[in-house]
């Protein structure tokens, strides 16, 4: 990526979640203020962990979870289909602060509270397969920019598109514009694939990177 396109900004930025991925919410608080400094908007669409693995061999614990992802990315897509696309971060917002910062599994109430607090319909708290297909639609669309070896999150960025970024905590200030203009500039080659290291820590949320060290 050349520095003049860095400093124009990218015509349009997209990133695929599902709610209840931790490494996808650490990746939307990192896009999201990236987006804030650089002054371009998100298209925030959803990917079901889910749909990914249907079919698969999963281990038990990790089958557990399947049953809540589709359960909240159909209430997203739910969500879209009623109030429009201005509703999808918001609620992506407040249903990520219950699952992930208060580690809430009480889903019934936490989804009311969610929806209360973007003005939603508290009707659409009951799981429906109606939007099914452009919840399958929006995942196919990830996946056929990526690949289906990958999982949540994908980020795009005009029409480079890469799995990740992974990273824990978010990065903060000019360490996440640089990790941004980093990541698009790496997956702008075309023969480039892969970069990976193992983990070494899961996810830690409202860390600064400053502190790292210092965090339990």
């Amino acid at each position: 990526m050349s520095a003049e396109a860095v400093q124009q900004g990218p015509q349009r930025v997209r990133m695929w979640f599902d709610p209840t991925c931790p490494w996808a919410w650490m990746t939307s608080r990192w896009l999201g203020e990236v987006a804030e400094a650089r002054g371009f908007a998100v298209d925030w669409q959803v990917m079901s962990l889910a749909v990914l693995n249907e079919g698969r061999d999963l281990p038990a614990d990790y089958a557990a979870r399947m049953p809540r992802s589709m359960r909240m990315t159909r209430l997203v897509t739910a969500a879209r289909a009623a109030g429009g696309d201005d509703v999808v971060k918001p609620l992506y917002d407040a249903l990520g602060e219950r699952i992930h910062h208060a580690k809430r599994t009480d889903d019934d109430a936490l989804i009311a509270e969610a929806l209360a607090e973007v003005g939603l319909d508290a009707s659409l708290a009951e799981e429906s397969d109606a939007h099914d297909e452009a919840l399958r639609a929006s995942h196919a669309a990830a996946i056929e920019l990526v690949g289906d070896d990958v999982g949540t999150p994908v980020v795009a960025v005009d029409d480079i598109a890469f799995f990740g970024p992974v990273v824990s905590p978010a990065p903060k200030g000019e360490e996440a514009l640089r990790l941004f203009d980093g990541i698009v500039a790496a997956a702008s080659i075309d023969g480039f694939f892969e970069l990976k290291r193992t983990r070494t820590r899961g996810p830690r949320f409202d860390v600064p990177a400053e502190a790292e060290g210092e965090a339990a």
